[in-house]
């Protein structure tokens, strides 16, 4: 799998605006942010479409996710179909926000992985809370986020955030 870095990346955009830069994000991290000239196709759509989720991209395509994770998914699922090159952006839009580099897009959208962060927060607390007051059976509830959490730290891989992704206002 070919990688690139952010700054090789920006540089080559500077050269040619016509670069194709897929980012395989949710549409709402999209909104949030991203590169100008980027096109949104999510991860779910490439794993399921395969090449023709991209259209024609015999010159080869630049993908881009938050911290390069989704975007090896993506060319692990485009690997070996059609005539262009797929290069992953190592670091990802977390690279590029923190080298300062210009975004398009909204403010104020909360990022996957911050919203599995409260959202896992808050099951914890509920699951104490109604332990004491309720039921001892509610530290389950507990036990289950923070094994679900272990779970994703070994594998790099969320449900939490998987399903999240899915939520109407992600989409």
């Amino acid at each position: 799998m070919n990688r690139v870095t952010v700054k090789k990346l920006k540089d080559q955009l500077g050269a040619d605006p016509g670069l194709r830069l897929v980012d395989v994000r949710t549409p709402a991290e999209y909104r949030s942010g991203h590169v100008t000239g980027s096109l949104n196709i999510p991860l779910e759509k490439i794993q399921k479409e395969g090449i023709e989720a991209l259209g024609t991209a015999s010159e080869g395509v630049f993908l881009i996710c938050e911290s390069g994770k989704r975007a090896s998914m993506a060319a692990s699922s485009l690997e070996g179909s059609g005539p262009g090159g797929v290069l992953v952006v190592e670091g990802g839009m977390s690279q590029w926000r923190d080298l300062g580099y210009p975004l398009e897009g909204e403010s104020g959208m909360i990022s996957i992985e911050r919203q599995v962060r409260i959202s896992a927060g808050t099951l914890v607390v509920v699951g104490i809370v109604l332990s004491v007051f309720l039921h001892q059976g509610f530290i389950l509830l507990s036990g289950f986020v923070g094994a679900g959490l272990v779970f994703a730290g070994i594998t790099d891989t969320c449900g939490m955030g998987m399903l999240l992704a899915r939520m109407p206002w992600n989409r």
